[in-house]
């Protein structure tokens, strides 16, 4: 990110926390944030036993689920369901196109490097997203549900325009109106659809994905709807599901609640002639759950508390200055650095910053559940140097002071 990137950002933040803060300390959502911190903390606890119910759970809704261990298991999971629909129905594999919403777990596996190395097209259908698929270069998001919220208008127009060979003005409703039709003309035959989950019911088999764009709608009416979720995503029930989502959207948009909830419990379905079930009404005739662990069983439970709202980095004084290049993939921030740890091991972490955070507890103090990211932090880097990684001026302050009673 350049400077005035990083400048774009920062105003753009300001202006969230101002919408943030006034809503965040009403007497409705500190009653909120206090369930959800129970939700997600006995969820945490819970874990394996509600990773084996939700599989139940699924099955009984008619959704398939598949359990992968690591990125690459995922990936060779993905494929091999978008090979047999391929198959099973003919399509022609020199135009495949896939649409797809916003995730932080399926940039984690590399779904867009995956797709691209099989020749298929794959469309980001959020705003924000499309605009930085479009950019290309130095593209990576800055905030989960602002990706683009370091460009400016005129930033953005200058990338449709050169995209999509268009000569729009820097003005936002004509850029919206030029990607909306873009992308629904390049998806008006796509059958394949992939996405997150913003929460899971296992007692229910539900997955709850919120939106306000309404682009949800385009991905869940694909004939084949793949979903690929962290295995820290579940919840006991869709009411704790609904919950978490409602909380979410206080601290990453300063809205109450947000326009769209999706809450899916299986392929769309209708019994209206005779009672007789039929698949393949409007939505998906097929939906299939990956359920991804990736070092998350591994990971400290404060870790997975995460919510995903993104308040931690829009208080944080170091992503203030550095952005994005602090964190890892699309987890920014200091719990990004964290659990950078546990998905991609010790080095990542260090790469992705652990000796940059200040420890000053500010993404804890705005954090909803109050993940203690820069206790994890400090504890993290002990753990770091005693296995030999550190700082390099670290230890030539530590060997002057050894050898010449001065860090000098």
């Amino acid at each position: 990110m350049n400077n005035n990137e990083i400048k774009s950002m920062r105003k753009v933040f300001n202006n969230l926390k101002d919408k943030i803060g006034p809503l965040a300390n009403s007497p409705e959502v500190k009653k909120l944030q206090e369930r959800v911190i129970n939700i997600r903390r006995n969820a945490i606890m819970d874990n394996k036993e509600l990773i084996s119910t939700v599989q139940d759970s699924f099955k009984s809704n008619d959704i398939d689920c598949f359990l992968a261990s690591d990125e690459v298991e995922a990936q060779k999971i993905i494929l091999d369901i978008i090979s047999n629909e391929i198959s099973e129905n003919n399509y022609d594999l020199n135009n495949i196109k896939i649409a797809k919403s916003k995730s932080n777990t399926l940039r984690e596996i590399g779904i867009h490097d995956l797709f691209a190395s099989k020749n298929y097209e794959i469309i980001e259908t959020d705003l924000g997203d499309r605009i930085l698929q479009l950019k290309k270069e130095d593209n990576n998001p800055v905030h989960p549900t602002g990706p683009a919220s370091h460009l400016t208008v005129y930033d953005i127009a200058d990338i449709i325009n050169n995209a999509m060979g268009l000569n729009l003005p820097p003005e936002p409703r004509p850029i919206m109106e030029a990607v909306r039709e873009d992308v629904l003309n390049l998806l008006s035959e796509s059958n394949i659809a992939i996405s997150g989950a913003n929460s899971i019911a296992a007692n229910d088999g539900s997955l709850v994905l919120i939106h306000n764009e309404g682009n949800i709608h385009i991905v869940s009416s694909k004939k084949l709807h793949i979903i690929v979720a962290g295995i820290d995503k579940l919840v006991p029930d869709l009411e704790d599901a609904i919950s978490i989502a409602k909380l979410e959207t206080v601290y990453a948009t300063g809205k109450a609640t947000t326009s769209y909830m999706n809450v899916i419990s299986g392929p769309s379905k209708t019994a209206d002639i005779e009672k007789k079930l039929l698949k393949n009404m409007y939505g998906a005739e097929k939906v299939v759950v990956i359920l991804l662990d990736n070092g998350r069983s591994e990971a400290i439970n404060e870790c997975l508390w995460c919510i995903g709202c993104g308040n931690c980095i829009v208080s944080c004084p170091v992503y203030s200055i550095l952005g994005n290049e602090f964190g890892y993939s699309s987890y920014l921030g200091g719990r990004g650095v964290a659990m950078s740890k546990f998905l991609k091991g010790d080095k990542t972490s260090f790469d992705s910053g652990i000796y940059k955070c200040t420890l000053c507890g500010n993404c804890t103090k705005n954090c909803p559940v109050l993940t203690p990211t820069n206790e994890i932090i400090e504890s993290m880097r002990s753990d770091l140097n005693d296995n030999g990684i550190y700082m390099s001026e670290h230890k030539n302050i530590k060997d002057n002071i050894e050898n010449n009673n001065s860090p000098y």
